[in-house]
């Protein structure tokens, strides 16, 4: 017998927000800057960067979409940006990543030559 998904955070709400406050009495409201920015102070007293900013967050999720093997235009996308030239700018790739993605390649190709 399937197990059951795992519990949702999802909240019904009468609006098209993504971010919603998931705690207190305005649960399920749309999150405001202020509510964003005070989620953020927690972030940064528990991990001891001070100088962390929202935007930063946002290098980080492009980073990690096009590293999960998201299409650098579905990033685009996703970022709302005009040109794939501004998404580049927003993606950090680790060399580990790099490596990873030349050794994949460089199999590909052997493996090709192999059948040939």
């Amino acid at each position: 017998m399937p197990s059951s998904p795992p519990p949702c955070r999802a909240i019904a709400a009468k609006h098209d927000r993504l971010f919603v406050v998931l705690r207190g009495p305005t649960r399920g409201w749309p999150l405001s800057a202020d509510g964003l920015d005070e989620i953020l102070d927690g972030v940064r007293r528990r991990t001891g960067l001070p100088k962390l900013k929202c935007h930063q967050l946002r290098h980080t999720c492009r980073t990690r979409l096009r590293e999960a093997g998201m299409a650098l235009e579905a990033v685009q996308a996703q970022a709302g940006h005009r040109s794939v030239e501004s998404t580049r700018i927003y993606i950090h790739l680790a060399n580990t990543w790099l490596v990873e993605q030349y050794l994949q390649a460089s199999a590909a190709i052997d493996a090709d030559r192999a059948e040939s």
